[in-house]
Formats: C-alpha cells, sequence, structure tokens
C-alpha cells in the first residue's frame, strides 16, 4: 500500500517506519524538511496541500500539531490547524481512492471533570473551546469519509522525556486534590496506529489509552521517592479529570508492551 502522512512528528515517525518495515511505501507531508531515507517527503503547507503529481495514495494518517503562530490566540491556532486544514486535505485527496484515513484527535473531546469513568461508548460533550473544535474536525473528517474514517483519541502521550515529572517532583510540595492522569506511551500509541491499518473491520472511533488511570500526586510522589526527594502533602479529596478506559482499544486485539511504570 502507499500510505501518505500528513504531519510529520515524533508519532507519525514511529508509524511510518513500523509501516515500511512491512514492506509499505510511504510518503510524508510537513511544514519543514524531513530526511528519513525510507520515505518520499513533501515540505507543504496543508493549506495549499498539492498531491497532483504524488503516485496513488491508498491509506492516510493525519497527525497534526496545533501552530505556535504568536500572532494568533491558542483557539486561533487550533481553528487553522484542525478545522481549516481539513477541507483543502479533502481536495487534494479527491483523485486518489482512499481505502481507509486514520485521523488523530484526543480525549479532549471528552468534558467531564470530576473523577468520571469515561469509555468509548461515552457522549463526546467537551468543555472548552479548543475540545469543541477538535469535535468539529472528526465531524467534518467523518462527513468527508464516512465508510473510510477512523477516528483516534489518544490520552496523555509519553515516552520521550521524564523532564517535566521530575520538574513537578522537585518543585511540588502539596497537592490539592485527586486529579486522575490517563496515559499512553508514544511507542504502544504508534503500535495501535499502525495495528488500525490492518483491522479489516474498524470501529468509527477508538480511545488509546494503558487503561491504568492514576491520581497525579501519585505519579509525582513516586518520582520523589526514587530520587529521595521530599514528598509532597496531599490537602484534599475532590476528585478532579476524569478515569479513561480505551474497551475497543482491547477488543481489536491490539496488547500494549508499556504501562504507567
Amino acid at each position: 500500500m502507499h500510505i501518505l502522512f500528513i504531519g510529520y512528528g515524533k508519532t507519525s515517525q514511529r508509524v511510518a517506519k513500523q509501516l515500511f518495515q512491512q514492506d509499505h511505501q510511504i510518503t510524508t507531508v510537513s511544514r519543514s524538511l524531513k530526511d528519513d531515507d525510507f520515505a518520499q517527503h513533501l515540505t507543504q503547507d496543508i493549506q495549499q496541500l498539492d498531491l497532483s503529481q504524488v503516485q496513488a495514495i491508498d491509506a492516510v494518517y493525519v497527525l497534526l500539531a496545533p501552530s505556535r503562530d504568536s500572532s494568533q490566540s491558542p483557539i486561533e491556532n487550533y481553528q487553522q490547524t484542525y478545522v481549516n486544514s481539513v477541507q483543502p486535505i479533502v481536495n487534494a485527496l479527491q483523485d486518489h481512492s482512499i481505502q481507509r484515513i486514520i485521523v488523530v484527535s484526543s480525549t479532549r473531546v471528552y468534558g467531564e471533570s470530576h473523577g468520571e469513568r469515561i469509555d468509548d461508548d461515552s457522549e463526546t460533550i467537551p468543555s472548552d473551546e479548543q475540545g469543541r473544535l477538535l469535535l468539529k474536525m472528526e465531524q467534518l473528517w467523518q462527513r468527508a469519509y464516512p465508510k473510510e474514517c477512523v477516528i483516534v483519541r489518544p490520552t496523555g502521550i509519553y515516552g520521550t522525556s521524564v523532564a517535566r515529572m521530575q520538574k513537578l517532583a522537585k518543585t511540588t510540595k502539596t497537592y490539592p486534590n485527586i486529579h486522575w492522569s490517563n496515559r499512553i506511551h508514544i511507542d504502544d500509541l504508534a503500535g495501535f496506529l499502525a495495528h488500525l491499518l490492518h483491522v479489516e473491520r474498524t470501529e468509527k472511533s477508538y480511545i488509546c489509552t494503558n487503561n491504568q488511570p492514576i491520581p497525579l500526586h501519585e505519579m509525582i510522589l513516586k518520582i520523589q521517592r526514587e530520587l529521595g526527594l521530599p514528598e509532597l502533602v496531599l490537602e484534599g479529596e475532590r476528585e478532579m479529570g476524569k478515569r479513561i478506559f480505551a474497551k475497543r482499544m482491547v477488543e481489536s486485539g491490539f496488547e500494549l508492551q508499556h504501562d504507567n511504570s
């Protein structure tokens, strides 16, 4: 198969390498030059995407990150990256017979924030504008490719750096409440995205998480103990965030390689 990646960051690069090793042809599109020797790379603005000179494409992965244009607000960057990009990409793909298009969104489309349990059957009711824009993006893709589109909603991605958590461990003396954290290792996310290409009958959407929700203060405490740092004090028992479970991912036969440790 000839597979196109629109957006080519750390996750896309892992998925593309896996699929290349399975003898697929890889073409990638991003704003900056990339130099993977196994892929054809196009340096283009997706708002003016041109695929007219590209060999017939069979499958597409869309993994975009918000623009960091400082002249725009975060909301405007979300609108530009996620929503305004859909139609130009659809237009560029119109001459290609796409069998599957896998679009990475976020569990931000679930607005619950008081410790509720969320799974693939939960209703998507975003609580902020970024979540609403992500949901709108999903709907636009599903409308453009009603049979071919698969939405993937990862939780927090980890596995590329421990610096943020170590900084929290060094600076956190108290924590105000129980805030549930949900995570997926970047290699597991990449593995699941590659796995979806070969699932014969996919669902319309999948949550991608390690199914091990854990209070954030407990993660910080663990690092503090490992580093011999003073341990934080939990000030309250109020639950925040949500506990997220990936039921459909498990049912698809995919097996995780990483846990929270």
